[in-house]
């Protein structure tokens, strides 16, 4: 539990976050770049209390950047459509348009996870000396 606590407090916020951007902010910027770049950061937490380290954090981070690769290119094969999706919560969470600027914010995220990551691990290793 002690290992997964702060992955728990990050998803929470984070997760809060995405759905205050979801709800409330409707522009050309912060809804569509910003949001895709913290979604990275709330899965790769999510599989992080999931997984409890039992994998590297780098593997993770590639892992996640796969994963929303994937749903991103599902979205261009329009997957909602081709499995009969009505609900509008569903649509939203899993996508109904490709972008490849998606997958740009998608890299970033994923770069600032890996960047964090890096850094914890060198603080961390600093402190055991």
């Amino acid at each position: 539990m002690k290992k997964r606590l702060p992955y728990i407090i990050f998803f929470i916020l984070l997760f809060a976050v995405e759905t205050l951007i979801a709800l409330f902010v409707h522009d050309d910027f912060v809804r569509p770049y910003i949001g895709d770049v913290i979604v990275v950061w709330v899965v790769y937490c999510a599989v992080q209390i999931i997984l409890a380290q039992r994998f590297s954090s780098y593997a993770v981070a590639f892992g996640v950047m796969i994963f929303a690769f994937l749903v991103e290119f599902l979205q261009k094969m329009r997957i909602v459509d081709v499995l009969g999706i009505d609900s509008p919560i569903l649509r939203t969470i899993i996508g109904t348009s490709y972008a490849n600027a998606d997958l740009i914010c998608y890299s970033a995220g994923t770069a600032v996870t890996l960047l964090g990551i890096f850094i914890y691990n060198r603080i961390n290793k600093k402190s055991a000396q």
